[in-house]
C-alpha cells in the first residue's frame, strides 16, 4: 500500500459522496485527525478499518489497497440514478440506468417519481448474518400492498418482488451506505437514504 496514493484515493472517495472528514470519522469511529492522516498519506488505515471504508464507499479493499481509481469506474453509472416503471396493466416492473422509452401491453409508461419517505413510512432494516433484513408492518392487502423492494448503491441494484397477503421479507448484500426504495400500490414509489455507523 501506498499511503500517498490510497489517502488521495480516501480523499477522492469522500468528497464524491458528500462527507466531511468529521462525518466519515464518526462513521468509523475514529477522530477527523486520522481521517486527514490518511488522506495526507501520513499513516494508513489498518485491515478493519479497510473494508468499513470499503463498505461506505461501495468499492472493494483492493481498490482502496492499490491507490488506483480505473477510468472504467470513474465512468460507470450510478445505479442510484435507476428508473423505475410499473405497468398498470399487467404489474410488469421495469428499470432503465439511463433515459429510454419504456413500452408494456402497447402503452408508453411514464417513470414513477420518488418521494423520499417520512420516518413512519421507514421499512425496518436490521443487519442480519451478514445482510439487510427488511420488513414492515405495511399492510399486505389485494387492495393496498408493497409490490418490490429495491437496495441501490452507486453500482449495484438487487429488487425483490413483493405479493399480496404474503407478509413482506427481503434479504440484500450488508452495505454501509445506500438507497432502500420500495412500491406502494396506493402511495407510489418511496425511498430512504441510508449511512449506518459502525458499532
Amino acid at each position: 500500500m501506498d499511503p500517498l496514493k490510497t489517502g488521495a484515493l480516501i480523499r477522492r472517495l469522500r468528497t464524491e459522496q458528500s462527507l466531511t472528514q468529521l462525518e466519515l470519522s464518526e462513521i468509523l469511529h475514529v477522530s477527523d485527525k486520522t481521517v486527514s492522516k490518511w488522506e495526507t498519506g501520513k499513516g494508513c488505515p489498518d485491515i478493519a478499518i479497510l473494508r468499513e471504508l470499503a463498505s461506505v464507499f461501495g468499492c472493494s479493499t483492493d481498490l482502496l489497497l492499490s491507490g488506483e481509481y480505473p477510468e472504467k469506474e470513474r465512468n460507470s453509472p450510478d445505479m442510484r440514478k435507476t428508473v423505475f416503471h410499473v405497468c398498470p396493466d399487467c404489474g410488469n416492473i421495469l428499470t432503465a440506468s439511463s433515459e429510454a422509452e419504456v413500452v408494456c401491453c402497447g402503452k408508453k409508461l411514464s417513470p414513477l417519481v420518488p418521494r423520499k419517505a417520512e420516518e413512519h413510512e421507514f421499512l425496518q432494516m436490521e443487519a442480519v448474518d451478514g445482510e439487510w433484513y427488511i420488513t414492515t408492518e405495511h399492510e399486505m392487502t389485494k387492495e393496498h400492498y408493497i409490490a418490490f423492494v429495491a437496495l441501490m448503491t452507486d453500482s449495484m441494484l438487487v429488487m425483490s418482488r413483493q405479493y399480496p397477503e404474503w407478509n413482506l421479507q427481503a434479504r440484500f448484500p450488508y452495505t454501509g451506505r445506500g438507497r432502500l426504495v420500495w412500491y406502494c400500490s396506493r402511495c407510489g414509489l418511496l425511498y430512504r437514504d441510508f449511512l449506518m455507523k459502525r458499532s
